[in-house]
């Protein structure tokens, strides 16, 4: 079977919260890390979420 094209990745607070976004990727359009800029109710204000490796 082929790989997938998209792939899920867990996008975790730059504010260290611990708060994340479960989202999907175009694995083969999109070959860098993914970052934006979204809310983060723990800290109450919009930060950077970065992407790592879901588990």
């Amino acid at each position: 079977m082929a790989k997938a094209v998209t792939v899920k990745v867990k996008l975790v607070s730059s504010a260290d919260t611990g708060f994340y976004y479960v989202t999907k990727k175009n694995s083969r359009t999109m070959t860098d890390k993914l970052v934006k800029k979204k809310y983060d109710p723990v800290a109450k204000k919009h930060v950077e979420f970065r992407e790592s490796r879901i588990k």
